[in-house]
């Protein structure tokens, strides 16, 4: 019985979700687990240049892996020949592929999982299963979004995220720091979950979200820092992007860059040091771990605030 009355809850814009007619559920690495579970998969290789949440599900469901290299254009190296249950997943890197991945469609077609979380707007193609973590690009605790035409046949719970957002409503009254640990707490809960649906409040929150605006913002960014840094990014960039970014991406050598910008209060992910321990990891690829400056550029900032990024990069000292 619906309750009326009483104390109010949070209130957020009531709008549509961006892939409101998708698989909802509560990460993107279940997602990976989901396509796995409903389809008969005997291998799958992923790249070398990749977070060790996608070999999770793998292991955890005792299926064979194999890695592979990608070059400095972010694609695949060798030329693999896919069995009929066999999977290649590949990564949309920092939303610079869908062009290459038109062509991976072509070639590999349903036997192709891609992996959008670093591409939350590109849209999935038709029988492609496609990955999407909401949380990499808004202020959610969890979640993820999967295209797909295969489906469990399981009824699934609903994932609670309540108790594990306390660093999201802390950052609005403080600073970043002090609930760091509860951000770490929140994404280390994600590791060996159940798959669930999303929770209902991650669906509010990306239902309130103005898409429009955030596409906007990005693309804004972006387009500055790259006219700006543009010529000393050791990465090859399209000057008039068709996408809508998730980093700006510059590749440097410049080994006290990543610290100094910290010290600035610019924090700078790392994508991604368990890569260095990995057997066969080419040059590129360990150059990508190294030297790869991922500098935000998301709908929370202005142009102000890549005023200030580019400043402490040009700052002798």
């Amino acid at each position: 019985m619906k309750e009326i009355g009483g104390y109010f809850e949070l209130e957020l814009a009531k709008a549509l979700e961006y892939y409101e007619n998708l698989l909802k559920l509560n990460s993107g690495r279940n997602a990976f687990k989901y396509i796995l579970k409903a389809q008969k998969t005997s291998k799958v290789y992923i790249p070398n240049y990749i977070c060790d949440s996608v070999v999770e599900p793998l292991e955890e469901l005792n299926i064979k892996y194999e890695f592979y290299n990608i070059d400095e254009n972010f694609e695949i190296i060798q030329n693999i020949i896919l069995k009929q249950d066999e999977k290649l997943f590949y990564v949309n890197y920092f939303a610079l592929k869908s062009s290459y991945i038109k062509n991976l469609v072509k070639k590999y077609s349903s036997n192709l999982i891609i992996d959008n979380t670093q591409a939350f707007f590109e849209k999935p193609i038709d029988n492609i299963d496609t990955i999407y973590s909401p949380r990499k690009f808004f202020g959610v605790s969890d979640g993820g979004y999967l295209s797909t035409n295969k489906f469990l046949d399981k009824t699934l719970e609903k994932e609670k995220s309540y108790t594990h957002s306390i660093q999201l409503l802390g950052r609005i009254d403080k600073n970043a720091s002090s609930f760091y640990n509860d951000y770490q707490k929140a994404e280390q809960r994600l590791i060996n979950q159940p798959i669930k649906h999303m929770s209902r409040l991650t669906q509010k929150i990306l239902a309130s979200v103005d898409y429009e605006k955030v596409q906007k913002k990005r693309k804004e960014n972006f387009e500055y820092l790259h006219k700006e840094l543009g010529n000393i990014n050791q990465l090859k960039i399209e000057n008039n992007i068709d996408f809508v970014p998730f980093v700006y991406l510059l590749m440097i050598e410049d080994k006290s860059l990543r610290e100094k910008l910290i010290k600035n209060k610019i924090y700078i992910a790392k994508y991604w040091n368990e890569v260095l321990e990995r057997k066969n990891i080419s040059s590129v690829e360990k150059n990508f771990v190294n030297q790869i400056i991922p500098l935000p550029i998301d709908q929370r900032y202005n142009l102000e605030d890549m005023n200030r990024i580019i400043k402490v990069i040009r700052e002798k000292k």
